[in-house]
């Protein structure tokens, strides 16, 4: 699924769209750099210099990495990357997630990690690998949220979510946090299973 074109979101200020590789390289590049030193330690599970960011963006450009980007006054202040499998050790895409401290608590990794399954869905993926440091609290629990299951290794918490399974988790979730909804929903389910019935038998017609 292309995010080409520009996408609203809930937010007032700021919009989802996914980034053309080359001329908005910078955009990546230097929200990588805005990131504080303990944000850019929990992306990257570790301190890496600017140096080293730069050159990661320009990979990223080069090798099909797909960049969905929340975007605010034309600056990029979270991304979400979706990584070809054949740059993967195990053959699985791999993603990644960062947000600047600016737009934290506003949803917007969530509104990101949607949108990233929904194109590595349309890409024909069955799974998605992600990796991010032990310490980070934030990412394990968004991670979680959408059915992954991490492990812990070497300082490291890492996972796959099954996208065949996702959609069922999601309206799981969705049940627990909304029974009203969800019930709801099943009396009004029932309400018309028993009226087809009701008119299969006879009742209900007029003489």
């Amino acid at each position: 699924m292309s995010y080409q074109e520009t996408t609203q979101s809930r937010f007032t200020s700021g919009y989802v769209r996914t980034l053309r590789q080359q001329e908005e390289l910078p955009l990546l590049r230097d929200h990588l750099l805005r990131l504080d030193p303990a944000s850019r330690h929990d992306r990257f599970n570790g301190f890496m210099d600017d140096s080293f960011i730069e050159k990661y963006a320009a990979r990223c450009a080069d090798d099909g990495t797909i960049i969905i980007a929340y975007i605010e006054n034309g600056l990029v202040r979270g991304a979400a990357e979706l990584h070809p499998p054949d740059e993967s050790a195990d053959g699985l895409p791999e993603i990644a997630f960062s947000v600047e401290a600016v737009v934290r608590r506003q949803g917007v990794g969530s509104i990101l990690f949607k949108r990233l399954i929904q194109e590595a869905r349309w890409k024909g993926y069955d799974a998605l690998r992600i990796t991010t440091g032990a310490q980070n609290q934030s990412m394990r629990a968004l991670a979680n949220k959408f059915g992954a299951h991490l492990t812990f290794r070497h300082g490291e918490s890492t996972g796959n979510i099954d996208l065949k399974q996702t959609p069922q988790v999601e309206l799981a979730r969705l049940a627990i946090a909304a029974p009203a909804e969800a019930t709801r929903a099943m009396v009004s389910l029932n309400r018309e299973y028993w009226k087809l019935l009701l008119q299969l038998s006879g009742w209900g017609r007029t003489a």
